[in-house]
């Protein structure tokens, strides 16, 4: 699987990966475990759904299984009328506690109505309307509503906000050609911000979901973009003497934390995004990398040697001392924080094989997510319930979703090549 990309910062060595054969931007979804809880839930076919390119009911069921916060209930096929209330003890006898129907109508003017309708099959006799929406979407926008309509029955049903219209990005190769994708949470729907003959390690989410830093190799060294996903335009922000690599935003976004050998060695540096301004953060004679911010901005954990080998440490983002957060194992690299700040996800080498593992901050315990042997690059979900990771699975590289406890794990599996490094956007405001 390429897992020098593991070390590509801590090693300053570059990343190339080979593809087998040519990276699609469709994927499929495969949910595979079960978790200690979930809510069973059907989704009805929408009414007129099959006359339009995207299957809504479809779209939100794979997001809410994938979530692992949900199991599905057979429909059997049954469309329902959204505006008429249902039947509660059929559903009740399928096991069904939520159900969610909805309908999809073109319009004169080429978009389409889309409607639905979420009911709650348990509380009262007769069930609880939990409300519903309606949309005016173009065709190119029918995936963007069904992942809304996710989003609502998420926090409906949960509590918790819902994280649907959040986006990825990732990188592949095919051949000598590198693309940087943007893509919706399911991967789904992928398109390039960005295709270079050179390497792209990286990408990192600005705060605000619009801009991504990255590295290029373009100039035959690695340098730092900051990206307008929007427009495509983009500006070099860091090509310092040396390496310049790992970056990461500070949770204001006016911040960059960066890996620069400028003065010798790999050492962390904050770097200003308006004026690319590079400040020094520790003094260390040691390799010190892949900076990520605490949600607060207060401070920054990061990959160093200092001790020997490779582990994890945390320090104050102004810089000063550090302190070694992790102690299970001799290899721990590739820290990534949940937003609430409760988790800390890294890849920890156990008898030669990489794995994601997961520590609750609040008491140092750690555990194993995967089974697998070749993870790279978590990230967290922005609601800090899932991760996304890449791996090798069933001989060929993936992407993967995991609930933090790992007993709920989906692929999503492209039709034809790789994928890597793979970061998650933040919520939309």
């Amino acid at each position: 699987m390429g897992i020098m990309s593991l070390m590509r910062n801590f090693l300053a060595c570059l990343f190339f990966f080979t593809l087998s054969s040519v990276a699609s931007a469709q994927f499929r979804v495969e949910v595979s475990g079960v978790g200690l809880t979930q809510v069973p839930i059907a989704v009805s076919g929408f009414r007129g759904e099959e006359s339009v390119s995207q299957k809504i009911s479809a779209i939100v069921l794979a997001d809410l299984e994938r979530s692992g916060q949900f199991r599905k209930v057979e429909t059997d096929g049954v469309v329902l009328d959204e505006s008429v209330r249902p039947s509660t003890s059929g559903w009740r006898q399928k096991g069904a506690d939520a159900l969610l129907n909805g309908s999809v109508q073109r319009l004169a003017d080429g978009r389409y109505d889309v409607r639905f309708r979420l009911w709650d099959m348990v509380r009262g006799t007769d069930g609880q309307d939990l409300g519903g929406q309606t949309f005016i979407a173009s065709s190119s926008e029918l995936r963007l509503v069904a992942h809304r309509i996710a989003d609502y029955a998420y926090e409906k049903l949960t509590g918790d906000r819902g994280f649907f219209t959040t986006r990825l990005a990732y990188v592949t190769k095919v051949g000598q050609t590198y693309n940087l994708w943007v893509s919706d949470v399911d991967g789904e729907n992928a398109q390039s911000a960005l295709s270079s003959s050179e390497p792209i390690i990286s990408p990192a989410w600005s705060p605000n979901g619009l801009q991504l830093a990255y590295v290029s190799f373009e100039s035959r060294k690695p340098v730092i973009f900051v990206h307008d996903v929007a427009t495509g335009k983009r500006r070099l922000l860091a090509n310092f003497k040396g390496s310049n690599s790992a970056p990461a935003w500070a949770p204001d976004g006016k911040t960059l934390a960066v890996t620069l050998t400028r003065d010798g060695g790999s050492q962390l540096y904050a770097l200003d995004v308006a004026t690319g301004e590079a400040k020094r953060l520790a003094q260390s004679p040691s390799i010190d990398t892949e900076p990520t911010y605490t949600a607060d901005g207060r401070s920054i954990y990061f990959v160093s040697d200092r001790g020997g080998a490779p582990q994890i440490y945390k320090m104050p983002s102004t810089g000063g001392s550090a302190e070694r957060v992790t102690f299970s194992g001799s290899y721990n690299i590739s820290p990534a924080l949940s937003a609430d700040g409760r988790w800390l996800a890294y890849i920890s080498r156990v008898s030669g094989a990489f794995k994601l593992h997961v520590m609750e901050l609040s008491n140092s315990s750690v555990s194993a997510v995967t089974e697998t042997a070749a993870d790279e690059s978590p990230s967290f979900a922005p609601n800090s319930k899932m991760l996304i990771y890449a791996t090798q699975t069933q001989g060929r590289e993936a992407l993967m979703t995991s609930t933090i406890d790992g007993k709920v794990k989906a692929r999503l599996a492209g039709q034809g090549g790789d994928i890597r490094e793979p970061d998650w956007g933040p919520l939309q405001k």
